[in-house]
């Protein structure tokens, strides 16, 4: 009876104590998650900015001419997008290294922006690989020769930001599944439900 008191004073009941493990054990879990969610999102940001970087410095002049990313629309669109994540994925990465409760409005908010990105910043990168793919190869349909013959070291710099571009979109798919296991999983769709059944007409001949 002694033993059971000094345990009920002192160091508190056995399940107050299973309880405060259990939340200093919570507590550390989402330290860890928060941590390793901000770095994977400053990764992209830094992936946009050397994607960026490489295509605005994209340009070649020789005997045959010049030629430069401002010339093609779907480089242009490749270096607006990555200018866009890496504004995002800064700001992401700031606000989910704040030590915040989590809202159903935060969730949301995460999932729709991670969803757009990842679909902008895939667009980009399709549209910009299938110019370089013709450069390469030509298109003997419309007499069109291959460029890269005569600008080499202009598709080899389109091709490296392409590339990085790509390394973007797996961060942003991997960021979209997490934002979306995070939403779904602690919150429901908001969409109105009849939970009273659905009613059957009978009719009778």
């Amino acid at each position: 009876m002694m033993a059971e008191k000094n345990v009920g004073v002192g160091g508190g009941s056995p399940m107050e104590v299973v309880a405060a493990r259990d939340h200093a054990e919570e507590e550390t879990g989402s330290t860890r998650m928060r941590t390793a969610e901000t770095l994977l999102r400053v990764l992209p940001m830094a992936l946009c900015v050397v994607a960026l970087l490489v295509m605005l410095k994209d340009s070649q002049s020789n005997d045959f001419g010049s030629l430069s990313y401002s010339s093609l629309g779907a480089f242009r669109y490749l270096v607006h997008a990555n200018g866009i994540c890496a504004g995002y994925s800064l700001l992401s990465a700031i606000v989910a290294a704040v030590p915040r409760p989590s809202t159903m409005s935060r969730a949301w908010t995460f999932f729709l922006l991670d969803q757009v990105l990842t679909y902008l910043i895939l667009a980009a990168g399709a549209g910009s690989l299938e110019v370089v793919f013709l450069a390469y190869n030509g298109d003997k349909a419309i007499t069109w020769s291959e460029a890269c013959v005569s600008f080499g070291g202009f598709c080899h710099k389109a091709t490296a930001s392409i590339v990085i571009t790509f390394g973007v979109v797996i961060c942003y798919v991997v960021l979209s599944l997490i934002s979306s296991y995070r939403l779904f999983s602690k919150y429901d769709v908001p969409v109105g439900y009849n939970h009273k059944g659905i009613e059957i007409a009978a009719f009778h001949g």
